[in-house]
């Protein structure tokens, strides 16, 4: 008899349960917290690793009393599982995921937050009445995958290759303080900052020394200064008459408008870092994201100009 090829595919695979049990024993390093985690028996999942070495023909843990290890075959094997396992998630994700859907998740850098998009938040619903926002500060990386996050706007340089990044705009620092602060102590040239404390972030110390530079003040003769843990509270200490912050000049501005904060000086700092917008990779926009998308760049591009 003659086989005709049909352009059939026939896959080798070997069980898909014993794969999902493999996964998890491995990453728990336990049968018995494997048995907990998917709700089945250790017997159970023993029983699978067993079916899924024989179909492999190899050994994929070494058994001891207390715990058990992978082999080096069993970490190779585990490294492509836990990829493809992955990729069916985000699949699956990005298949059931409504696209009218009007509720999004969003982590936003709480100076961004607080003082760029809630003084305009109240523009957005007016826009878009029928999206929700679920909103939550936060200065950490998010794991998309495994994240109900939606979106965030982070701050960096933008060398983030596992996501998907939008670009709002640079950052740029110049020296703010509180109006109250100057009558005594007038800062007429960048010199006259030796007379005043200088409120730094403590991560990033070298920005005023970066500042003091391009003002063409020598670095020598200022005192310790005020070490504060971030950007968002440098500003408030400034506001608070404790001295003189740098701040970006966009994020600070209503506080500049509204006399709350004078600039004494208008040198800006480029640190060349700036604000994105950053999803899931090749992830399909949901109609809340893509009108979020829209309007925060949009709103970043007027308030730049």
């Amino acid at each position: 008899m003659k086989l005709i090829n049909r352009g059939f595919i026939i896959r080798r695979l070997p069980p898909l349960n014993s794969i999902r049990i493999f996964e998890a024993a491995a990453r728990n390093q336990s049968f018995a917290a494997a048995a907990e985690e998917l709700s089945v028996t250790a017997s159970a999942v023993s029983h699978q690793i067993k079916t899924l070495e024989e179909y492999l023909g190899l050994v994929l843990f070494r058994r001891n009393k207390r715990k058990v290890e992978l082999t080096p075959l069993g970490e190779q094997y585990l490294v492509s599982i836990k990829y493809a396992l992955d990729e069916i998630e985000i699949a699956t994700k990005r298949l059931t995921a409504n696209p009218e859907s009007d509720i999004i998740t969003i982590s936003v850098a709480p100076n961004f937050l607080t003082r760029w998009l809630m003084p305009r938040m109240q523009r957005f619903q007016e826009k878009y009445p029928d999206v929700e926002l679920q909103i939550t500060a936060s200065t950490g990386l998010i794991d998309f995958n495994k994240s109900n996050t939606d979106m965030a706007i982070y701050f960096g340089s933008g060398d983030w290759h596992d996501i998907d990044v939008h670009f709002l705009r640079n950052v740029l620092l110049v020296p703010v303080c509180s109006p109250s602060l100057l009558g005594s102590r007038p800062l007429n040239t960048p010199e006259d900052l030796r007379k005043h404390t200088l409120i730094q972030v403590s991560t990033r110390l070298y920005e005023w020394p970066e500042w003091l530079q391009l003002a063409g003040v020598e670095k020598s003769g200022f005192g310790r200064g005020l070490q504060l843990s971030s950007s968002q509270l440098a500003t408030a200490a400034a506001q608070e008459g404790l001295g003189v912050a740098l701040a970006d000049s966009t994020l600070t501005s209503r506080e500049i408008n509204e006399g709350k904060l004078v600039m004494p000086f208008n040198l800006m700092l480029d640190t060349h870092k700036s604000f994105y917008l950053v999803h899931q990779k090749n992830r399909l926009l949901t109609y809340g994201m893509q009108a979020f998308k829209d309007w925060v760049i949009d709103e970043m591009h007027k308030s730049c100009v």
